[in-house]
């Protein structure tokens, strides 16, 4: 999928179809959420003994703010599909309660400040990456000051939000890049540009 140029003029035009999509996107992966919280929690032994491993495997929370700028290119398309996903992830039963809302919010916005940083018009791998990046350095600067203030040394902390960086940039910003070229591929994208891309070659 090449690097995609779109015209501003109807960039912030939403269609019910783009709604539905990024509710859709939202509520998937609200679930695959769930199912990598019960993971996630599992491996709490290990990640008390290397916490840095915790922050390689966070990308994932990431993924649908990703995906869903990445086809349905509307502002605020990132931000709705991260809270559906948490708000799904919540009422399912997740370990975190409702608190998940917050990051839901926090990662959504990271991916919005990433697409908005190029006007809604470049929707690449590029953007992909930074909007992962930005995502999860929101994201774990939030978490340093929400469970581990005064419990980890500086050095700790920025090694922990280092790794969560790579993790998105990697996990969520070339997956979720992945994933769209994969959906495209399949013809499932057809009502969006980047299935239009992908046609293009």
């Amino acid at each position: 999928m090449s690097t995609t140029l779109t015209r501003s003029r109807g960039a912030a035009r939403w269609r019910t179809v783009d709604l539905l999509t990024a509710a859709v996107l939202g509520v998937a992966f609200g679930v695959v959420f769930w199912g990598w919280g019960v993971v996630y929690t599992a491996l709490t032994p290990v990640f008390a003994a290397v916490p840095f491993v915790q922050s390689l495997l966070s990308g994932v929370w990431l993924l649908p703010a990703v995906v869903a700028a990445l086809v349905v290119r509307r502002p605020g398309a990132a931000l709705l599909a991260e809270l559906v996903a948490a708000s799904v992830e919540a009422l399912l039963g997740s370990h975190w309660g409702f608190s998940v809302l917050i990051s839901g919010a926090i990662q959504g916005f990271g991916v919005e400040l990433a697409v908005a940083l190029f006007a809604w018009r470049r929707f690449g791998p590029p953007v992909a990456v930074l909007g992962g990046v930005l995502a999860a350095l929101l994201e774990g600067v939030y978490e340093l000051h929400a469970y581990y203030a005064g419990v980890w040394t500086l050095p700790f902390q920025v090694v922990y939000v280092a790794c969560f960086v790579v993790s998105g940039a990697v996990v969520a910003g070339l997956g979720g890049w992945a994933l769209v070229r994969g959906l495209a591929r399949s013809g499932a994208l057809g009502a969006f540009a980047a299935g239009r891309d992908h046609r293009r070659g």
